[in-house]
């Protein structure tokens, strides 16, 4: 049985996230994830915070804390809110923990060996008005390449191109604002990328299956310009890994520590040990060890496209540099950038809706629904609210929702509470037995190619099938004449609640909970035997109406929070 090891791009820790950066990664891996759990599949389901870096300590300085405190407290808080979206980790790490410390301190070694570290004499930014060099992601100015004004540091988020800070025009401190920036001399390690371009290149060029989005990115950064270049592995801050030739001191790199793209994507070997040292698992080498067998694994990674530059090519670089026989990923599924009414959500420029205050307005289920039937997979997408209330509406309330609540009102005042005895399947109900399987089959090969919009396309054609059916059948019409064959459509309609809790599980967790509790069934087994499926509820099993499934959005709510989340958050 192939088991599937799958992580998410892992969250700065500076700050709540909003439903950009939950859409573009935890939240399709976890659809991914919930999906093979469904099935059957063993699955490993990996994230964790980022939490080294100025990043954490600038938030720290701005929350009043010691940055330990800080990143203990937002781990927290991160972790509560993905629950409250039911991220169904099974482990949620942190990147400061003393695994990833040891594990990244080991990788660096390596390369160590291998020749792949240089020592560096460079230059780097120092604000004296702040006191302090500054990392990439702290200076800004104006991109060289395609002129955005807001580039940062280490890469333009307009044009992606992978920069320095010191090729920007008119730098600036993003902490302070100040432009008498200057630049000083200091010492560093970089990882030679460039010694591993070949290697590289035949790598990626063996995956002939990812997305566009993914090789295209992977192959710019491979081959612009003068082609994969040289990154530096160190910084001079306070807060992080400290530099170190596996367990021993590394010369001349006293108070320096790794930079956090390098010790990040480590975290997510160093969290499966987090896993297993928590109880929670008993051998996370069988999972990235190819020689404990990961062989059988099947590793997928989900990210913005932000992300894709250091999965396709700085983490494999450290995977394939060590000499070592660790589990390279096998597919990673990237996404586009979600906007918001008519801008970018921005974490660091508060704009946009945030996942706390989401959980605030409607719960989980909704938010997942609109958020994964809308993903910017082959281009950007856009939030809307007029758009987010019509599709909760529409599929939510009057297709799924008005299935459930019909068909388990009728039967409650016809028949009362339980499946009824009488009546056989007739042309009407074989036919959409045969559409519907039909469907169930093209939405498993979707799922299994994590296409994600057209996973949730077939699975409301699914509930829309239920809800055609009834409307053909119209039981309510049926019993004036026939009682009986207005049990069996009853009873086919019944199990189909049941059967849409179990399919729609990965999409709508609370709602698929909520169905089989009104069923009163527990048996979540993945349809393979369709008729079989269909007779899971026998004759005079016992079930309760539900509550309002899904609620409708009203225009003044719609309006109310059109305006109160118009973009920014203090």
């Amino acid at each position: 049985m192939t088991r599937h090891l799958i992580t998410s791009a892992i969250p700065y820790i500076n700050g709540i996230k909003h439903l950009g950066n939950l859409v573009g990664s935890q939240l399709p891996a976890d659809l991914f994830a919930r999906f093979q759990r469904a099935r059957g599949k063993e699955v490993l389901f990996i994230c964790a915070t980022d939490e080294h870096g100025t990043p954490a300590e600038l938030a720290a300085a701005k929350a009043g804390k010691p940055v330990a405190e800080y990143c203990a407290d937002m781990h927290d808080i991160q972790a509560k809110i993905a629950q409250g979206f039911r991220l169904s980790f099974d482990h949620f790490g942190r990147s400061s923990s003393s695994q990833n410390h040891k594990l990244t301190q080991h990788f660096a070694g390596q390369l160590a060996k291998a020749g792949l570290i240089k020592e560096v004499s460079e230059t780097q930014m120092y604000s004296p008005t702040d006191g302090r060099y500054l990392p990439d992601r702290y200076i800004e100015g104006t991109c060289p390449n395609c002129g955005f004004e807001d580039a940062r540091g280490d890469q333009c988020d307009n044009c992606t191109k992978q920069l320095d800070p010191t090729d920007l025009i008119n730098p600036r401190s993003t902490v302070s604002g100040a432009t008498d920036l200057e630049q000083r001399e200091t010492k560093h390690l970089y990882l030679r990328q460039s010694e591993m371009r070949d290697k590289l290149q035949t790598w990626i060029d063996s995956k002939t299956d990812w997305p566009i989005l993914t090789t295209s990115i992977a192959k710019k950064w491979l081959n612009d310009g003068d082609g994969l270049q040289d990154r530096g592995i160190t910084r001079d801050l306070d807060w992080g890994i400290p530099v170190k030739n596996g367990d021993a001191d590394w010369p001349g790199m006293d108070g320096k520590v790794f930079y956090v793209w390098f010790d990040a994507p480590i975290e997510y070997i160093a969290a499966s040990q987090e896993w297993v040292d928590a109880g929670k698992g008993d051998d996370w080498e069988r999972w990235w060890r190819t020689d404990k067998g990961a062989q059988d694994v099947t590793y997928t990674q989900f990210m913005g496209k932000d992300n894709v530059p250091f999965h396709t090519l700085s983490f494999p670089a450290t995977i394939l540099g060590s000499g070592e026989p660790w589990k390279l990923v096998d597919y990673i599924k990237s996404f586009n950038y979600l906007n918001y009414d008519g801008g970018q959500f921005s974490t660091s420029r508060g704009r946009g809706v945030f996942m706390d205050q989401a959980l605030d307005i409607l719960p989980a289920d909704y938010w997942r629904w609109w958020l994964l039937s809308h993903a910017p997979e082959s281009s950007d997408a856009e939030f809307t609210w007029d758009n987010f209330q019509a599709s909760v509406n529409k599929d939510l309330a009057d297709v799924l929702g008005n299935f459930v609540s019909r068909i388990t009102k009728f039967c409650r005042s016809k028949f009362g509470e339980v499946v009824p005895e009488g009546g056989t399947w007739g042309e009407l109900e074989t036919t959409l037995i045969a559409d519907i399987e039909t469907r169930i089959r093209a939405y498993e090969t979707h799922m299994e190619a994590m296409e994600v919009r057209k996973s949730a396309a077939e699975l409301r054609a699914i509930w829309v099938a239920g809800n055609e059916y009834l409307q053909s059948a119209a039981p309510w019409s049926t019993f004036k004449e026939n009682p009986e064959q207005a049990a069996a459509q009853v009873r086919l309609a019944l199990n189909l609640i049941r059967l849409y809790a179990v399919l729609s599980s990965p999409f709508i967790p609370d709602a698929s909970d909520t169905l089989m509790a009104a069923m009163q069934c527990d048996d979540m087994e993945w349809p393979s035997d369709f008729t079989a499926a269909l007779a899971k509820l026998p004759v005079g099993h016992s079930f309760t109406v539900p509550d309002v499934t899904f609620r409708k959005i009203s225009d003044e709510e719609r309006e109310g929070w059109q305006e109160k989340f118009a973009g920014t958050r203090s």
